[in-house]
């Protein structure tokens, strides 16, 4: 492949994908990672990216696909009834890693003053608690996204593979059969840490993920406790993840009124 053929393709991903580390990027194309970053460096040069530790984001988006704020508008009434009923599955004074997904923000929202601690890369999740003198939150190190509301990136996986938590509420982009999705690699190696340093994992995921594959697997069922999803979800999947032992919680959602 000739390098202007490859640096076009390293553009298009990005544009796809927003944000992506030089490993995946290299993956994607079939270079090294040296080569990649060489590529990395003549597009920035051209100003139509930005390296970042690591890795590689694009300057102008030509979609508000991962934008928090649009997202956060998508399926309300669904994300609500999951944040309430996920909410009400925290204990008193328990320590909750929270990602940085809409749905789990949706979660924090209902949280209250039962957790004690709040461990966090979602920087809408660390400003609903920052004025609060009741919660201890801890927030990732990594690189800000803003359009994403996120923190990415080796040193939000160091953050979290340094703490534990009694309960990590994570949401994904697909879930299937063979275990759950979501659409970046480096949000997924940010969420296997959190799994990892948690004693449960509650993912909540609104009925329309069910069924469908995102681009990165990100884990099995093996470590997940509970699912919380709403009555939209697939019947039958919903059956089959009771049947390996998984909590599956389906959140009422109240009726939409029809407006004038």
């Amino acid at each position: 492949m000739h390098p202007e053929e490859r640096r076009a393709k390293i553009e298009t991903y990005l544009q796809a994908a927003e944000f992506a580390s030089l490993e995946e990027l290299a993956q994607h194309v079939g270079a090294s990672v040296s080569t990649v970053r060489r590529d990395v460096a003549e597009l920035e040069e051209g100003k139509s990216i930005r390296r970042t530790h690591g890795g590689a984001r694009i300057l102008q988006p030509k979609t508000d696909e991962f934008v928090f704020n649009v997202r956060d508008t998508h399926h309300v009434p669904e994300k609500e009834s999951i944040g309430e009923a996920c909410a009400a599955l925290i204990e008193p004074g328990q320590n909750v890693i929270i990602d940085s997904g809409t749905t789990c923000f949706h979660v924090a929202k209902h949280l209250g003053e039962k957790v004690a601690q709040v461990i966090t890369n979602s920087l809408p999740v660390a400003h609903l608690f920052s004025g609060s003198n009741r919660h201890e939150v801890h927030v990732s190190g990594g690189v800000i996204y803003p359009r994403l509301g996120t923190l990415v990136g080796p040193d939000a996986v160091a953050t979290f593979s340094r703490m534990h938590a009694d309960v990590a509420i994570l949401s994904g982009s697909g879930i299937a059969e063979d275990g759950i999705y979501n659409s970046h690699a480096l949000i997924v190696d940010i969420q296997r840490a959190m799994i990892a340093g948690a004693a449960k994992v509650i993912f909540c995921i609104d009925g329309t993920k069910f069924e469908r594959r995102s681009t990165f697997f990100l884990c099995d069922f093996a470590k997940v406790d509970v699912v919380v999803t709403d009555s939209g979800a697939p019947a039958a999947l919903v059956a089959t993840l009771r049947a390996r032992g998984i909590n599956v919680v389906l959140a009422a959602v109240a009726p939409r009124h029809p407006t004038a």
